[in-house]
């Protein structure tokens, strides 16, 4: 998968919670990665086993539309992983807050 600046940004926003479900809209307000770049990406990752996605339930939803959310894969987990060990060593993504658990 290519690194670009969106991919390295999403995984400094997955890897900050790696156990938790992720919604598109708090992906993309974490992440800074507007939707046009966030999901094809996603659609990426999904493809390459680095996520499993799902709907939340109607309970949870309550009055509104369910979710669609994002959940890392153990092998996403370490991919990411690796991707963001390289970004820190790459001045291009110098100013992306690279901090995560």
């Amino acid at each position: 998968m290519r690194v670009t600046h969106a991919l390295v940004q999403l995984a400094a926003a997955l890897m900050a919670a790696p156990g938790d479900r992720h919604w598109g809209y708090e992906l993309s307000k974490q992440s800074g990665v507007r939707s046009g770049a966030m999901y094809p990406r996603l659609t990426q990752m999904l493809e390459a086993g680095w996520l499993t996605d799902g709907w939340e339930h109607k309970e949870e939803a309550g009055s509104r539309p369910p979710r669609r959310y994002y959940t890392l894969t153990t092998k996403g987990k370490v991919e990411l992983g690796a991707v963001l060990a390289a970004a820190k060593q790459d001045q291009r993504f110098r100013g992306i807050n690279l901090g995560y658990a």
